[in-house]
């Protein structure tokens, strides 16, 4: 009972990060900044989750949610929507003119929408590339090294990112050195070390970047995750409902 993460299907390993549920008692669900964007069922509408700039909490009663958590850069891609107009929102996927049969899986609903021919302005790099250019920044690499590897100039990278990622390539940094931050955190690593291994300038920088970024304190944070579950399942026994 809680929130647990399965990992996801084998052909969708290359845009999907995993699936998961959250059920149990009544209780506010608060979901971290990770750079991701999520396809989600709660109750009946499937949801879209933007990418988000701060701690998004969102009420749950007793209904069971499930999700797709995608990678950086992923759902826009299947979607045909700028990130940049998903960004810090929840919508449902009929909004964005995308048709649902009640019946179908998230499953089944990424794997359609992965069958389609994915749209220039939300795509315009090859999985390999985005997952590369998500790779550099997320260890820190700068915008300028990282166009110049790839021939456009800053600009491009700038214009491109807002549309793939849904925010500029400095916030998708800061974002995913946050979340590097709290999965070693998560392991059990001292703040101290985590600000070091993580390319925080010290400890107190940290500690304000999980408050700007959560709302909260490192300690309260870290009580919060300590209580979600985590399960591992084999690759491709779970189907989303």
């Amino acid at each position: 009972m809680g929130y647990r993460e399965f990992p996801p299907p084998p052909h969708l390993r290359d845009l999907v990060e995993c699936a998961w549920v959250v059920d149990g008692p009544p209780a506010p669900v608060r979901v971290l900044p990770d750079g991701c964007m999520d396809l989600m069922r709660m109750a009946d509408p499937i949801v879209v989750a933007g990418p988000d700039t701060t701690a998004f909490v969102s009420p749950r009663r007793r209904e069971t949610f499930v999700g797709l958590r995608f990678r950086p850069g992923s759902l826009p891609r299947l979607l045909g929507v700028p990130a940049a107009e998903l960004r810090n929102t929840r919508v449902a996927l009929a909004d964005l003119g995308v048709k649902v049969a009640h019946d179908r899986s998230l499953v089944e609903l990424a794997t359609a929408l992965a069958c389609d021919d994915p749209a220039t302005e939300t795509a315009p790099w090859s999985l390999p590339q985005l997952h590369h250019i998500t790779g550099r920044l997320a260890h820190g690499a700068a915008v300028a090294d990282i166009a110049g590897q790839i021939g456009w100039s800053n600009r491009t990278l700038q214009r491109h990112c807002g549309a793939v990622y849904g925010y500029g390539p400095a916030t998708l940094r800061r974002i995913l050195r946050f979340r590097r931050a709290i999965r070693l955190l998560d392991d059990g690593q001292s703040a101290a070390t985590v600000a070091a291994a993580t390319g925080y300038s010290d400890q107190p920088h940290l500690h304000r970047e999980v408050r700007d970024l959560t709302g909260m304190s490192l300690a309260t944070l870290r009580q919060d995750s300590g209580q979600k579950i985590s399960t591992d399942v084999p690759s491709g026994s779970v189907t989303v409902a």
